[in-house]
């Protein structure tokens, strides 16, 4: 039985399941429709759409997003040829990591003279990463495995075209990232930690380390850049299934989903049947999602977060005041922000001092990793009470 934790499970995989010319799916919309039945695109996976059916109960979720990942990208690289050829399919992928990766990617650290199979093994493995130091490991592989489908979207283009678009992958995370803020705040009843919520998932998308919400409404988004019917059937997807994370949609809420179908070019029939699947798909799975087994999954997350930072914080004191006392500057900003707010670029002299502290303190670069700045406040608000009682004579619970 293949396994995916172990060397060769690529080569395996394609040994096992005897691919051939008459299971290849030959249109875009059966193909993504197929891949989102797995859950592949919701980014929590149900299934394996394979000719021979993989039991994947008891693997671990790393391991199902990896079959999952190789299966899909397979499934395109089959379309796109119209034919069934794994030889050509790994020698492509390989190539097409290396064309959608800046040399200065971890891809190119771990690619060497082994198999074409074997160097998509690695590649496959660090794109299904989460990162677990900072955020529980199931609420993060929800996230990644949603955003992976623009790695397949990615390898179309480039099976197509001979190269990747430049800055492809980037424009379709903008557009996610814009589409999914504007989704949460068109919400009835947002939550206080909707914001966190979508911070989380900015913090997890892999082609812009620093993207910024730049559209308002979904009047102002700009979605020109979607000609492809697939690009818009995962748009309009995630739209709903981030407006379903207070477990309905509302009347406000169908009326964005059809404004975006209308800006997506979508037929009222296709944005029906989206919020209809993502219904019908929630409420048979949700006892197995973890994002919806809390009343607030944000705020279980955040409270979960702030006991393990506090722990790390302990075992590092010494260490920790030691560096922040030998900083005058900062020590001044932190003693100020115990009584009196921060403006703008007091708070960004802050942030870049302790990320630069932690860098010295091996217990603590989990701020260093995507999304650990997230951290950043409730490092700062231990601070005041490591340091001697002079300095937060003033400062309140409130900080």
């Amino acid at each position: 039985m293949i396994n995916p934790s172990i060397h060769g499970w690529i080569d395996k995989f394609f040994v096992e399941q005897k691919h051939s010319i008459e299971g290849v799916i030959i249109d875009e919309i059966s193909l993504y429709d197929s891949i989102k039945k797995t859950g592949f695109i919701f980014g929590h996976i149900v299934n394996v759409d394979t000719r021979i059916p993989i039991p994947i109960a008891n693997w671990l979720p790393t391991e199902i997003s990896k079959i999952s990942l190789l299966n899909t990208l397979f499934k395109m690289h089959c379309l796109v040829n119209q034919s069934v050829d794994t030889a050509k399919f790994t020698s492509d992928c390989v190539s097409f990591y290396k064309n959608l990766n800046p040399k200065s990617s971890s891809i190119f650290t771990i690619l060497s003279s082994q198999s074409s199979s074997s160097n998509l093994e690695e590649i496959i493995h660090t794109r299904v990463q989460t990162n677990e130091d900072i955020f529980s490991k199931n609420f993060s592989h929800v996230i990644t495995n949603a955003l992976s489908f623009i790695d397949v979207l990615a390898f179309k283009k480039y099976l197509e075209l001979g190269e990747i678009p430049e800055k492809y992958s980037n424009k379709i995370e903008e557009i996610v990232i814009n589409v999914v803020s504007i989704s949460l705040k068109s919400k009835t009843g947002i939550s206080v930690h909707d914001e966190l919520l979508q911070k989380l998932f900015e913090s997890s998308v892999r082609y812009n380390k620093f993207s910024s919400v730049t559209s308002k409404n979904i009047e102002s988004i700009d979605l020109s850049y979607l000609e492809n019917v697939m690009e818009k059937l995962y748009i309009i997807d995630l739209a709903g299934i981030s407006l379903w994370s207070d477990e309905k949609v509302e009347n406000e809420e169908r009326y964005f989903m059809y404004k975006l179908g209308e800006k997506l070019d979508l037929p009222e029939t296709t944005v029906l049947n989206s919020i209809d699947y993502v219904n019908y798909f929630i409420v048979k799975y949700k006892s197995e999602i973890p994002y919806f087994n809390f009343s607030n999954p944000v705020k279980h997350f955040y409270d979960n977060t702030t006991e393990s930072v506090s722990v790390l914080i302990t075992r590092n004191k010494k260490r920790l005041v030691k560096e922040i006392q030998q900083s005058k500057e900062l020590m001044q900003l932190l003693a100020k922000s115990t009584h009196k707010d921060l403006d703008k670029e007091e708070k960004k002299k802050i942030k870049k001092q302790l990320l630069d502290i932690c860098k010295t303190v091996p217990s603590l670069t989990i701020f260093l990793l995507p999304g650990g700045a997230l951290l950043l406040p409730i490092l700062i608000k231990f601070i005041p009470k490591m340091l001697p009682s002079a300095f937060n004579e003033n400062s309140d619970d409130d900080l």
